[in-house]
């Protein structure tokens, strides 16, 4: 089942998938930017992420990014929230919510996290209320339904924020690394130095190197590698861009400069890696 609510004045849509299929995201392959909840209430299966298989298990929420490629073992036992960002947009909404730079871009990508039987509960009233609202067709369908997502991650991200049971995790802390998370999304591109983001942040960038080391987070210059060469990945997986193309899209100077930063940060050329890498399906 596949239920929809679309606002035809903003473009704004809100797709609620139940035992759909068809759930899959294309990640860059899409030109519309859609963030995906994944519901698990099932047994554990397998889902691929940017070629990268994980295990699924049962009663466990994901939540991936709009540039994310990823497909299903058993879609068809899943449930799913898909939004585009003209119905919710959670960058401009993370003072409500709290969730971006934490479920959403965060550190930890993908993100599975695990419920408890009150946990699961709250899920299971909120999948009855949206479905209920998604039939509703009336002026205030579209309000309620925004009401109800949120609420879905609001309680997401309390479920994992809970999870890292981590002392040193306090607000302004997260805080911190959340909009460092944040910003590295919107300017990994073109921006590669720690410095631009400890200045963007009003730290200094040891003193955010050693906030990152406590947290256990990673090291800021790392984190900034490790997007770039995602983006790389996902640009030589599925798409027909040069490596010159890539380079340049992703900021490099130069061609040879992005080539060496792939073989440093992977252990492969571009080219051993454009023509080893494999597909992995489920048949």
């Amino acid at each position: 089942m596949e239920l929809l609510f679309e606002d035809k004045k903003t473009g704004g849509f809100l797709i609620m998938n139940k035992e759909s299929p068809g759930l899959k995201g294309e990640g860059i392959l899409k030109s519309t930017t859609i963030n995906s909840i994944v519901y698990n209430k099932n047994g554990p299966q397998k889902v691929i992420i940017d070629e990268v298989p994980y295990t699924f298990n049962s009663n466990t929420v994901l939540t991936l990014m709009a540039n994310q490629h990823f497909v299903f073992e058993r879609p068809d036992l899943l449930t799913a929230w898909q939004f585009n960002r003209e119905f919710y947009c959670i960058v401009d909404h993370d003072v409500e919510v709290g969730c971006v730079g934490f479920i959403f871009y965060g550190t930890r990508q993908p993100l599975f996290t695990a419920l408890s039987d009150l946990d699961k509960t709250e899920i299971g009233i909120i999948e009855k209320l949206c479905i209920a609202d998604m039939k509703t067709k009336d002026r205030m369908q579209g309000e309620m339904l925004r009401t109800m997502l949120k609420r879905l991650i609001i309680s997401i991200t309390r479920i994992a924020r809970k999870a890292c049971n981590n002392p040193e995790l306090s607000d302004e802390k997260l805080d911190l690394v959340r909009m460092f998370n944040l910003l590295l999304e919107g300017h990994y591109k073109n921006e590669h130095e720690v410095q631009f983001y400890a200045q963007a942040l009003n730290k200094s960038p040891k003193t955010l190197s050693n906030l990152f080391a406590l947290l256990g987070v990673g090291a800021p210059s790392k984190l900034i590698k490790d997007r770039i060469i995602l983006e790389a990945k996902r640009y030589l997986q599925y798409t027909d861009k040069s490596a010159k193309e890539i380079a340049y899209s992703l900021g490099f100077t130069s061609p040879a400069h992005f080539s060496r930063f792939f073989k440093q940060h992977t252990g492969e050329n571009i080219l051993a890696f454009k023509g080893t890498e494999v597909k992995h399906k489920f048949r």
